[in-house]
């Protein structure tokens, strides 16, 4: 076979055949085309899509609270309710955080203070009637002078009491509402009470079954200790509230009273019975004006929230555009408002019950 021959001024190289020049031409170009196209051994293709980013807008920075949130929305509650969940919610997100911190510094081996979260979020969930056993209680009415008639107290007792007290002629206007908070105050503490000791009575059960590989046994029947002492505290605080409801509902109120509102009778009450000194009980004294201050601040945002909502509905049915745009910013200024201070007076709540425990367990 005869060897090719070189052409002149070709510097001995040999021509490249077609074939070779058309797949330099495909590796070169080939991979920009089928990356520009998504073709399928693209990277777009082969990598697992990422889900959607939530929009920045979220009222809270963890998602099973944002879907909560969304649920009391759906199940329309009235802003008060909303303003008020709100800053629960806003508790509990502080809480799990503060928690996952301990998590990670390994500071909650026996599972205590998760479990804790676990029983005050069941807790929420039922008192917004968002764990689905009671959703008709929780689209509640949005009128403020029927507040008290839609509303109804589930133990039958009560129901007696607050008819006697209506009709005594004993309360002014004024007296009714205050009444009927303290009434509403000692409903919510019996659905609490309710909720630990099923979640207590879960626990047990759940303990009884489990086959630990080493003994845990002291510490568990600590941890059930603990429970029992908080149920049993629960317990001895409603009993006490009932029979302070029944005095109140057949003598009227007396100018005697310390405080007002009944999360702060309450803590008195407590307080009262802690280890405090002299000098620790009147500066929690003090203390607790101040908060009653911040609580009746509160309450006054919630009825002007309660009015401006009824505005709004009313404007957004008969008003012109500019009016109803007027409303909408005005409501959503006292929206805000309303949960900033719901979010400070629970914060305020727990610190000072957080006292008065410590002080119970110095006692100890």
């Amino acid at each position: 076979m005869a060897s090719p021959r070189l052409c002149p001024g070709s510097r001995g190289l040999l021509p490249a055949p077609p074939l070779l020049l058309l797949l330099l031409l495909l590796l070169l170009v080939g991979p920009r085309t089928a990356a520009g196209h998504g073709g399928k051994y693209s990277r777009e293709k082969n990598e697992p899509e990422l889900p959607p980013k939530r929009e920045s807008g979220g009222e809270f920075r963890m998602e099973k609270l944002n879907q909560l949130w969304e649920k009391a929305q759906r199940l329309q509650l009235s802003p008060v309710k909303l303003s008020e969940l709100h800053a629960d919610l806003k508790m509990q997100e502080r809480d799990e955080f503060a928690w996952k911190k301990l998590k990670a510094e390994g500071l909650d081996e026996d599972g205590e203070k998760q479990a804790k979260l676990t029983r005050n979020l069941s807790v929420i969930l039922a008192k917004y009637g968002l764990d689905g056993r009671k959703d008709a209680r929780a689209v509640s009415s949005n009128s403020l002078s029927d507040a008290t008639e839609d509303d109804s107290l589930e133990d039958p007792r009560l129901e007696k009491l607050w008819h006697k007290a209506k009709t005594s002629g004993k309360f002014s206007s004024e007296e009714l509402d205050k009444l009927w908070r303290e009434f509403q105050h000692h409903q919510e503490k019996v659905r609490e009470y309710h909720v630990l000791l099923e979640t207590l009575s879960r626990t047990e059960e759940i303990q009884e079954n489990v086959i630990s590989p080493f003994d845990t046994s002291r510490i568990k029947e600590d941890v059930l200790h603990s429970k029992h002492a908080e149920l049993k505290d629960r317990l001895r605080g409603i009993n006490q509230g009932y029979d302070r409801l029944r005095r109140v509902s057949h003598r009227g109120y007396g100018t005697q009273a310390e405080f007002e509102e009944p999360r702060v009778i309450d803590l008195w009450d407590l307080a009262k019975s802690a280890n405090f000194t002299e000098k620790e009980l009147e500066s929690f004294r003090e203390e607790l004006k101040h908060f009653e201050a911040k609580i009746e601040k509160h309450n006054h945002y919630q009825k002007q929230l309660e009015i401006s909502h009824q505005k709004l509905k009313h404007v957004e049915s008969f008003g012109d555009r500019e009016h109803v745009s007027r409303n909408k910013e005005k409501y959503a200024m006292l929206e805000e408002k309303t949960k900033e201070l719901g979010y400070k007076v629970k914060k305020h709540l727990q610190d000072l019950s957080g006292r008065i425990s410590r002080a119970r367990h110095n006692e100890l």
